[in-house]
């Protein structure tokens, strides 16, 4: 899924320019302002846009490949433009590697005042000329035409395959597997393509009507499939030459073409008619890989019927292949209308999401194509809704505890930081279009199914009687606010576009409180932005405000098919809250934001917390949906992490989970582990938290088994995965010695560096839990590592070195790697390794202590080393000195400093950004909340428990060596 680069929240996109603009005009000069997304075409928009005084109507395009050997094509193409405006130029968009032999140019319409007097019907080039770095090809006229005229271009120019890409007309091949050679043609024209291809208006709101014709040699098998399908198809001089349907009107980029030897199969289902029309779908693949792809034609006529439903349209073509294209490197598929272009594994996927989310863009996006690219993010948002709504409806196993939860938690995480995506800026644009993926999906829910599925239609099917068959970012919202305002679901002054662009354009969430007044029976509404952390003392205060939907659910009256807001928390409101009439008594919990319909956590009164815990707890919790007895404990938990709620009510809030069975609830706590153990590695108060979530986690356990069962279905896999890992982290014995176990494996090969024989997952538990000979072992596979073997590759080596350092609890281990890597300098350690064990040791108390005792003892030696790597030595500073969270921790930083003051050099800054963030966030959220967290655990761990853990933590005192605060 698209969403998943959010979830692991590192994947960075290309690099996108700033400062677009937020308002277009059409070629009439008529203004539209649309909400300002941003989105990974941007990175690839051209910055010179063509005049729009003269537009195309058709292409008739002739392509001729004489020879599949000589990568080289010619072609003829036809252009009819009209002008809109007085003008003596006609300006296309011309690859630098097309070169043009011919052109010419006749007049076919005069503009009716001239048409009247008889002009005479003449128009004649006074010069070509060619911006190669614009990409442009201007002919200039020697008479100045008028609006309503009317010429035909003619052009005739010759080009070559593109070889070595999926771009353009483009040359590939695949081998079968008698090792014989298929060669075939295809083109990717997303984009700017398209003028790889053909001279043309190569921008999505210049759409035209094309009537392609090919000739190509007569190679045994070989056939050509286009948008439309095939008018005729004959045999002159050894070529084949196939002449196939005039499209609708379409953007440059939806031309598609492919001539090879795929095979076809068939639906066995058909797709429903409508609107008199019953589309034709065939799936195509090379002959061995068909077998894989048997069960996708009957997804895709699903897929396709469920969307005719939902917009009462047909595709508004007869037929739409779908081809799984061999060694397609393109980063997406190439939804082109009537022909789809698939990596093979996408294809062959059973899941239904990438194959609906590619499919609604012949709806949204083909037959109807936003204005301009910066228009093209909220329709990428909006097919991968509906995407989402339609996989949903279609297999819904497949979307349940990952959407939109997955998703809608990384963006609390990372818009709830002090300075949003300052770690990785490039997942910004993405976050952009996901958060309006998800207004969408609030819309929905505010507004109902019914009005919102009706607002999509309303949208699509005026669109596409447009004369251009375009749209602009705001215009989904308009269409939705139309509606909304007819059935009167819209308070008076609100308007979709308005609540949509605070949601979308800001990089924060709110955080609703809602305070219970019991005595009166009055609720108070009040809404703020959400920080995680605690900003520093110079950063500007932000006050954002939102329209937010306030959904409300009584404990007497739970209902979560109603979703319609009880009112609207408004952002003009002064003061900044809202008071109204509790809906229910004072016995009573509330739930506010059921099921996540909003972007936004909530918090409440203490006495309404505690409600919700008791009743959590009982033998109906599972009236309260999944979604939102997830949503209850993971806002709980960020709350109090952000010192907006005491931490004993959000540990409360953890009882219940020694009952719960749904994966969708547990699939947040992990992250909530991870984040709050980070703050308290190192400290006493730890092993009592990590014994606290092991008597939760071993129930559920247990009764998932250690080993996978034949057809389970996958969260059930991937939860036993999370819940080993945790175990494993925490001791668990028998997870420990399923990890030796199989490690041993490895031990005993007598060639270790031909490959790897364990699974990822029981390396961190072997390195951490196990002897030094297993982690020695491991270090010299990392030496060892073949650097020229094509059976192993580096990222194995990657993940062994990251292990080795981030996960022992012996700090020899550490200071080994320390030695081997930075003193020894051994010559198998690149720069790169020893960044990534800095980076590592920050993971884990002992870690980043024994990489400081390190520093601190070797400062000169390791000065020397790096002196002319300053990320290297900026790097062993940052990762030595960040993670301390006492006072004893901060007294250790501040000596090193006062040490050696004058001899930080490019770390000094960074090392003064430690000291303050350690006395400022670090052992100010230690001080508030470790006691408190302290406290509860020994009041609710058993009495074994606690002796355990006590005995454990003078083994462990004893037994590391290393410096302790």
């Amino acid at each position: 899924m698209m969403w998943t680069t959010l979830i692991a929240g590192l994947i960075l996109l290309s690099a996108i320019p700033s400062g677009l603009p937020r308002s277009v005009y059409d070629v009439e000069g008529r203004s539209k302002r649309s909400i300002d997304l941003n989105d990974v075409y941007y990175s690839k928009m051209r910055q010179f846009r063509l005049p729009n005084e003269v537009t195309a109507t058709s292409y008739h395009l002739d392509i001729k490949i004489p020879s599949i050997e000589k990568n080289e094509f010619n072609g003829h193409v036809k252009i009819n433009l009209t002008w809109s405006n007085t003008s003596d130029r006609i300006t296309l968009n011309i690859h630098q590697n097309l070169e043009i032999s011919k052109v010419g140019i006749r007049m076919i319409q005069l503009p009716p005042d001239e048409a009247k007097k008889g002009a005479p019907m003449e128009v004649n080039i006074a010069r070509k000329e060619r911006q190669r770095f614009k990409s442009w090809y201007i002919i200039h006229l020697e008479q100045m035409l008028k609006n309503g005229s009317a010429c035909e271009v003619t052009i005739t120019y010759y080009g070559n395959l593109t070889t070595n890409e999926t771009t353009g007309l483009y040359k590939s091949a695949y081998m079968d597997i008698t090792g014989q050679k298929h060669p075939f043609i295809a083109t990717y024209l997303q984009l700017d393509n398209a003028q790889k291809m053909f001279p043309c208006m190569d921008e999505p709101p210049y759409k035209a009507t094309f009537k392609l014709r090919v000739s190509y040699p007569a190679i045994q098998d070989f056939k050509a499939c286009t948008n439309t399908p095939l008018i005729s198809r004959r045999t002159i001089d050894n070529s084949i030459e196939e002449e196939f349907e005039e499209t609708p009107k379409m953007s440059t980029n939806q031309l598609a073409l492919v001539i090879s030897d795929l095979e076809t199969i068939f639906p066995r289902e058909d797709v429903n008619e409508i609107e008199g029309r019953k589309l034709q779908v065939k799936i195509w693949g090379r002959k061995e890989f068909l077998m894989s792809l048997t069960k996708v034609p009957d997804k895709i006529v699903k897929i396709v019927n469920y969307l005719q439903n939902y917009f009462n349209s047909s595709l508004g073509l007869p037929k739409l292949d779908v081809m799984a294209i061999p060694m397609y490197s393109a980063s997406k598929a190439s939804d082109n209308w009537g022909l789809m272009f698939f990596k093979e594994s996408e294809l062959g996927s059973p899941l239904v999401w990438t194959t609906a989310y590619e499919l609604f863009y012949q709806w949204i996006g083909q037959s109807v194509t936003p204005y301009r690219r910066n228009d093209a993010p909220v329709n990428k948002a909006l097919n991968s809704y509906l995407a989402s709504m339609a996989t949903l409806d279609l297999n819904p196993d497949e979307m349940e505890g990952k959407w939109p939860m997955t998703v809608l938690y990384s963006l609390y995480y990372e818009f709830a930081q002090t300075a949003p995506f300052s770690r990785v800026a490039g997942i910004r644009h993405e976050a952009t279009w996901t958060k309006a993926e998800l207004v969408f999906r609030m819309f929905n829910y505010t507004f109902g199914h019914e009005l919102f599925q009706k607002s999509v239609r309303n949208f699509f099917h005026q669109q596409s009687k447009e004369d251009r068959r375009t749209f602009y970012a705001n215009d989904i919202f308009t269409y939705l606010n139309d509606l909304a305002n007819e059935t009167n679901n819209l308070p008076p002054g609100l308007t979709i576009n308005g609540i949509a662009a605070s949601w979308i354009n800001r990089d924060r969430v709110p955080l609703v409180t809602v305070i219970r007044d019991y005595e009166t029976r009055k609720i108070n509404l009040s809404q703020k932005v959400y920080l995680r952390d605690v900003p520093p003392q110079s950063t500007a205060k932000v006050s954002y405000q939102w329209d937010i939907p306030i959904v409300m659910q009584a404990e007497d009256n739970l209902n979560f098919h109603n979703t319609k807001p009880t009112v609207w928390l408004r952002k003009e409101l002064v003061p900044k809250n809202l008071t109204m009439s509790d809906i229910t008594s004072k016995d009573n919990f509330i739930i506010v934001n059921p099921e996540e319909i909003g972007m936004f956590p909530v918090n409440y009164d203490s006495c309404n917390w505690k409600m919700l815990s008791q009743y959590l707890q009982g033998p109906n919790r599972e009236r309260i949906l999944p979604l939102t007895r997830a949503k209850l404990l993971h806002d709980a938990w960020n709350l109090a992490y952000a010192g907006e709620l005491c931490f004993g009510i959000a540990m409360n809030m953890t009882l219940f989970l020694k009952q719960e069975k749904s994966h969708v609830v547990w699939e947040p706590v992990f992250t909530m582990i991870h984040h709050v153990g980070r703050r308290i590695e190192g400290l006493d108060v730890n092993f009592k938290f990590e014994a606290y979530i092991q008597s939760l986690l071993k129930p559920l356990y247990l009764e998932l088994g250690e080993n996978p069962q034949p057809d389970e279905p996958s969260w059930k896999t991937h939860m036993r995965g999370l819940m080993q890992n945790f175990l494993c982290r925490t001791g668990y014995e028998p997870c420990i010695k399923e990890a030796r176990d199989q490690f041993k494996k490895w031990m005993i090969d007598e060639e270790p560096d031909k490959g790897n024989p364990v699974a990822n997952k029981f390396l961190c538990p072997v390195f951490k839990w196990g002897t030094n000979e297993e982690w020695e072992f491991g270090l010299q596979r990392v030496i060892n590592f073949p650097k020229t073997s094509l059976a192993r590759k580096q990222n194995e080596r990657t993940y062994l070195l990251k292990t080795l350092a981030g996960c022992p609890k012996d700090a020899n281990k550490i200071e080994k790697l320390l030695q081997v890597s930075v003193l020894d300098q051994n010559e198998n350690f690149t720069d790169a390794d020893v960044q990534l064990i800095f980076s590592m040791l920050t993971g884990s108390a002992t870690g980043y202590k024994t990489l400081f005792n390190f520093l601190q003892e070797h400062w000169y030696t390791v000065k020397e080393r790096f002196q002319n790597k300053t990320y290297l030595w900026d790097g062993i500073i940052n990762s030595a000195t960040s993670s301390f969270n006492t006072h004893e921790g901060y007294d250790m930083v501040s000596q090193l400093y006062l040490d050696h003051q004058t001899e930080f050099e490019s770390a000094d800054a960074i090392i003064r950004k430690a000291l303050r963030v350690i006395k400022q966030e670090s052992i100010k959220w230690n001080e508030e909340n470790v006691p408190v967290i302290d406290a509860w655990l020994k009041e609710n761990l058993s009495k074994e428990d606690l002796e355990a853990i006590a005995a454990a933590t003078s083994i462990s005192t004893t037994a590391v060596p290393t410096t302790t605060d």
